[in-house]
């Protein structure tokens, strides 16, 4: 990536995701990590030494000055401190889900498009090569149904979100982003502790296709998978280990003798080996640069909040 300018970032928050984003934001070329801002001193005094960086509990001094903001604080803060951004910068990168609720949500697409900020909802399996693969399958090769499967225990530390925001937002971003629009949603979930611990969603698209999404933090097995059924082929992902396999539909031939054979074709899909938040970040730098860039923006964060209040109205 070579820019003409350096891009001034300042990333509010500090937790496991934050800490990444650090590390990444480190590592590229023509930026400059203008403050890191958390309330938690100790830790952001720990990485402030580390990096080498400037930080700040006060997230104004953080933002006066930047070119752009990344916000990785809590969910319950994404709203309020987009808002306070807006005031200095006019690129955003915001963490999944765009904001705690659907009406949050669209105040921040509206003051996005009164000030004319660029904005980049964390969407990061977008840039998984394997799903960047599978979209181009099935560009190829029409998808009839999408089945995707994400479960981990471990988020469950997540406790000011359900798994509907935490991890099914991922796949319904996903569902969207192969198949298009969603015209009809059914859906059912499990409760643990007042949050959504465990949900299923059947989408009908208005291309046709369907789609199935299972999200669950009961489980200890963490599992990433899509599994496309196609008009040609069967397509089968896990999203952990970057891996893609297709399985061509079976032919039948006689041979001389008359008998049937049956053979079908199996092949596994070489994928570029890439870090997803590495392209992620690139992608919104150079955003913030006033390049032409394909990346999940305000509305795709707005889209998949949409259907996330639709099932949690449905479980409730």
């Amino acid at each position: 990536m070579s820019l003409e300018q350096t891009i001034k970032v300042t990333l509010l928050g500090l937790g496991n995701m934050g800490r990444n984003h650090l590390r990444i934001l480190s590592m590229l070329k023509n930026i400059e990590i203008h403050y890191i801002f958390d309330v938690n001193e100790e830790t952001l005094n720990n990485l402030s030494a580390q990096y080498g960086v400037n930080s700040t509990t006060d997230i104004d001094v953080a933002l006066s000055g930047a070119d752009a903001a990344v916000i990785c604080s809590p969910t319950s803060l994404h709203y309020d401190h987009f808002i306070l951004a807006s005031k200095y910068v006019k690129s955003v990168f915001v963490e999944k889900p765009l904001a705690d609720s659907l009406e949050k949500a669209r105040k921040i697409k509206d003051v996005a498009e009164k000030e004319k900020i660029f904005v980049q909802t964390g969407f990061i399996e977008r840039f998984n090569p394997a799903v960047m693969e599978l979209k181009n399958i099935i560009s190829k090769d029409k998808a009839i149904n999408v089945d995707l499967t994400r479960t981990n225990k471990l988020s469950s530390r997540i406790t000011d979100v359900d798994v509907i925001l935490d991890l099914m937002i991922h796949d319904i971003d996903l569902a969207l982003y192969l198949n298009g629009p969603i015209s009809d949603v059914k859906a059912y979930g499990l409760k643990d502790n007042d949050l959504v611990a465990f949900a299923s969603a059947f989408f009908i698209h208005e291309n046709g296709a369907f789609s199935r999404v299972i999200a669950s933090r009961i489980t200890d097995k963490k599992i990433r998978s899509i599994q496309v059924t196609c008009e040609n082929s069967f397509v089968n992902s896990d999203l952990l280990r970057k891996e893609i396999s297709v399985s061509m539909q079976s032919q039948m031939k006689r041979d001389s003798n008359d008998a049937y054979i049956i053979s079908s074709i199996e092949h596994q899909v070489e994928l570029r080996p890439q870090e997803a938040l590495l392209v992620e970040l690139q992608s919104f730098i150079l955003g913030c640069a006033g390049k032409t860039v394909s990346v999940p923006g305000v509305d795709a964060g707005l889209d998949a909040l949409v259907v996330c209040d639709n099932i949690q109205r449905q479980i409730k």
